[in-house]
């Protein structure tokens, strides 16, 4: 299942911190970021993934 987070993260980086911790304030952090410049975004959810393991 990590595999398929870390592809959304890639392809959405807010789809993949959601379906990491639901919505709370890393997945706003996320959407900010990904609005901001989407490889930010990426490196955002990325690491949210692997450390909420």
């Amino acid at each position: 299942m990590e595999i398929v987070k870390i592809i959304c993260a890639i392809v959405l980086p807010p789809l993949g911190v959601f379906l990491q911790v639901g919505i709370g304030k890393h997945f706003w952090i996320n959407i900010i970021l990904t609005l901001l410049g989407y490889l930010p975004g990426i490196v955002h959810a990325v690491w949210v993934i692997a450390k909420k393991k």
